[in-house]
Formats: structure tokens, sequence, C-alpha cells
């Protein structure tokens, strides 16, 4: 029993400072998921090389190999799937270097404290508690994400990374985040395993980097892209990414619309007739050629703007009549916002997808008292985490995960 044990456990040290450097995170649940598959293991490898080198010879006494080994991978899969959704399977981590160094003191203090008897009791006695804390107390207090979710904006720092309700474990996404683990926790949070369309707004780094994480054991149908996608190093990262998981990307012209679920999806810009519309600063050209989303559900409309700016929010009023009950505030709430478009729009409720302390001074004291004077209630990710949309009594309201 010992060496059972002593092996995966000698194989999860081994691979826990790389995984560090490469992606940020550890998985305490590797060791516990190892130990369940390591009975597999060797059944599925020996059967299934057996199988291939028998296939050319005799089809028939290979085919009754594969059906142990079938046997064999299906248990190691059905253990994958069941750690992977344990809380804390995977815990965010400093990574490079740093992360590494922080790893190492962890287990130089962890070490001694559970070689001491009366220090170990002690510290499995708080690991338990914490644990019942996560499953027993956190679920009844409020359960996430709130049955019948029509949207949820993720917590992904300083960046944009939207899902909308497509259907049981679906989700259409709207823009990735800076952060692949990030938004791969946040995937896995609204228990959305297939993903029928990506559309990402433009290729800024706060809106397209996460893409990693969204390809992570899920499958993604297709991507739409911003038409502007000359200049940042992000959109050729992004392209080369998609092309590599053979996954379609193309652009959408104003009026298209899809139907996934509850949620009815539409383009209304950028207008290829207004193509390099430049404003103030560096990257406004490509701020407003964001792919900008028109979201229906039966109790009311969202308006997605990715990172507009005055002068396509403009352009944009005066070549549509567009009405929203909710609000994803334009650019992080900057103070590039068109006084205009956003009265046109009458939404409720404004959604703004920040970095706590972050350095572009997002939001700007103006969008918010412009949007307060709108009648707009304002929701921030920096101060309230995810946020969700849902429907209650006939109407949109928004649920925020809490900090």
């Amino acid at each position: 029993m010992a060496e059972a044990v002593a092996v995966p456990a000698a194989a999860q040290f081994a691979v826990t400072p790389i995984l560090v450097l490469m992606s940020g995170q550890v998985t305490p649940v590797a060791l516990i998921a190892n130990l369940l598959v390591a009975p597999a293991v060797a059944p599925a490898t020996l059967l299934g090389f057996s199988a291939a080198l028998i296939a050319p010879i005799s089809p028939d006494v290979a085919r009754l190999l594969v059906i142990p080994a079938g046997y064999a991978v299906g248990w190691i899969i059905m253990v994958a799937g069941w750690a992977v959704n344990l809380p804390f399977a995977i815990v965010p981590w400093p990574s490079g270097l740093a992360g590494v160094g922080l790893l190492a003191l962890t287990l130089a203090v962890a070490i001694p404290i559970l070689r001491r008897r009366a220090w170990r009791a002690i510290a499995l006695t708080a690991a338990g508690a914490a644990l019942v804390a996560v499953l027993v107390v956190r679920p009844i207090a409020a359960p996430w994400p709130p049955k019948g979710w029509l949207m949820v904006m993720c917590d992904v720092g300083q960046g944009d990374g939207l899902i909308i309700a497509a259907g049981p474990g679906r989700g259409v996404i709207v823009d990735t985040g800076p952060d692949p683990v990030v938004m791969d926790r946040c995937l896995r949070r609204v228990g959305v395993d297939d993903v029928p369309l990506l559309i990402l707004t433009h290729p800024h780094a706060d809106h397209v980097d996460g893409l990693p994480g969204i390809l992570r054991n899920r499958r993604v149908g297709a991507v739409i892209v911003s038409p502007q996608r000359a200049g940042p190093r992000s959109g050729a990262r992004t392209s080369a990414t998609l092309a590599r998981h053979r996954i379609p990307e193309g652009t959408a012209s104003p009026g298209t619309r899809w139907r996934f679920g509850p949620s009815e999806v539409a383009v209304l810009a950028p207008d290829p007739a207004q193509a390099d519309m430049n404003g103030q600063g560096e990257g406004s050209a490509i701020n407003n050629s964001s792919v900008v989303l028109h979201v229906r559900w039966r109790s009311g409309s969202a308006l997605l703007g990715g990172d507009l700016e005055t002068e396509a929010q403009d352009a944009l009023l005066h070549r549509l009549a567009v009405r929203a009950d909710i609000l994803k505030t334009p650019h992080h709430g900057s103070n590039r916002q068109s006084p205009a478009f956003l009265a046109s729009l009458g939404a409720r409720a404004a959604l703004i997808s920040v970095g706590a302390d972050n350095g572009y001074g997002h939001p700007a004291t103006s969008t918010l008292a412009l949007l307060h004077r709108l009648g707009a209630t304002v929701y921030r990710t920096d101060q309230s985490g995810d946020l969700a949309v849902v429907e209650r009594e006939g109407r949109l309201a928004v649920v925020p995960l809490g900090r």
C-alpha cells in the first residue's frame, strides 16, 4: 500500500514545479486522481499497444483486446471528470520562478507541521473546516451560477470575458479576458464545456489572450473576429492558435443573427463603410472596430459594446435606434463615452468589467456620474466579482457573485 501511494506522490511532486512554471496553478486533487486511476493505467496501455500490434495480422483478436482496454480508459476518463469538478481541484498560483520559489517555501513550512502529530491534527482540522464551508455552507448561502442564468460577466481583472446562455452546458463566449487560467475557472464555475460560437470583439490582449483557457477540454464551433486585425501581436497569436486547433475564423456583417437556446445574438457593428475610425489615443481605431452585439431574451435585452469609443458610438446612434435593458459598458467605463448614445439605450443596469486598482483610471468618474444621471444601476467586477444576468418576475435582474 505504501508503494502504491509513493509512486503517484513522487510523480506529482516531480511535475508540480513544471506546471507552476507553465500555467500558474497547482492541482491538489491530482494525487487522489492518480491513485484512483493507477490500477487502470497498465491494462489500458498494454492492451491498447497489443491491439495495435495484432490488428494488421488479426483484426478480430485486436477488437477483443480493445474491449477491456476501453473499460480501463473509460475509468480513467470518469475519474478525471469527477476530480476536475471538486472544490480546489485547481488552485491559482503565481507562475514562473516566483511561483516555484513560493511553492518551495510553502513545502518548507508544511512538511515540519505535518510531521508533528499535534500540529498535524490542528492543520487537518482547519483544512476540514474550510472544506465543509466550501461544500456545505457556501452552496446553501449562495449557489452559483443562479438557476436559469442568461449571461455571466466573468471577473477576469482588467479585460472582458462574457458567457451567453446557449442551453445546458453550452455558452456563447464574448471575449476571453487576458488570462487563460482565470477564464477557464469562470467557465468551470458556470458549467460550460461546449462553445458553439466564440466572438472576439477586437484584437487587444485584455480581450483575446485568455483564448487557451477557452480551448482547454472544450469544443469551440466557430470564431467571429473584428475586421480590424492589423497591428497588435495578440491578433496574430490568436489567429495562429485558432489555425492550430482547426477552428474556423471569420467576420460577420451587421444584421447577422444567431439563435442559441434562450438567446438571440445579433451583430450591430462594425459597419465596413465606417472602417478605420480614429479617435484619441493609441489603439482607438481598433477599439472603434469592436464587434458590437445585441442579445435578446424573452424578458429583455443587453447591448455588448466591446471597447467602442465616442466616435463609433455616435456613428452607431445615427445609423440604428437601439434599446437595451442591460449595458455592457464600453471600454471598461473609460471617459470616452457619448452621452447621447448611452442615453438612447434606456438601460436600467450598467455592467463594468474592470480590474481593481488598474492604471488606466477605469471606470472614469465622469462615466459613473453619467450612468447614475441616466438612472442606470452600476455593477462592477472589481467590487462584486462575477455578475450574472437572470430573469426575475418577467424582467432582467443582475446577481453579483460577491467577493
